[in-house]
């Protein structure tokens, strides 16, 4: 569901503040924050489990497979505003240089909040894949970082940063 989501239709907006917002000028919505926050999110979920499965399955420790996790949630973060932005008529350095402007900032919080909340949940950091503490403990770790990366986003958006450059590409 989370996949075909673009930041495309935040652009349609008739309200005269959500668009001067885009830009970063003026207020910024809870919703299109959300929205922002959403997506990376998105990115982020997909790269960190494919690391915990990846690093599972060669039967690496808890360290290597976290840090795999994370390597994995930043180019699947990008790459999923590579993704949407690629309308826009960029080549390849032109879209990794928008990528990396708008979801460095919210990558790097996502990632503190979600991996610390793994880290003092009791017992996450050994679930197996298969247990209900796994992935009971990263919905949590998961909502955690939406609750917290939001209001960040907010505020990047605000200040013409972070999802403000890709919204500036619609």
């Amino acid at each position: 569901m989370f996949l075909g989501m673009s930041h495309s239709h935040e652009h349609h907006s008739t309200d005269a503040h959500a668009q001067h917002a885009h830009h970063g000028h003026g207020p910024v919505s809870w919703k299109m924050a959300a929205v922002a926050t959403l997506h990376c999110l998105t990115g982020c979920a997909i790269g960190e489990v494919l690391g915990m499965v990846i690093g599972t399955a060669l039967g690496w420790g808890n360290a290597p497979t976290m840090v795999l996790a994370i390597v994995l949630a930043f180019v699947f973060g990008y790459s999923l505003t590579m993704f949407g932005v690629r309308k826009a008529g960029l080549g390849l350095a032109g879209m990794i240089k928008v990528a990396l402007a708008a979801d460095t900032v919210s990558i790097i919080v996502m990632e503190i909040a979600d991996n610390g909340m793994l880290l003092i949940i009791p017992g996450a950091m050994d679930a197996h894949l298969d247990s209900g503490l796994f992935w009971g403990a990263l919905a949590v770790a998961f909502l955690v970082a939406f609750v917290i990366t939001t209001p960040v986003n907010k505020w990047l958006i605000g200040k013409g940063k972070g999802h403000a450059v890709v919204h500036g590409m619609h």
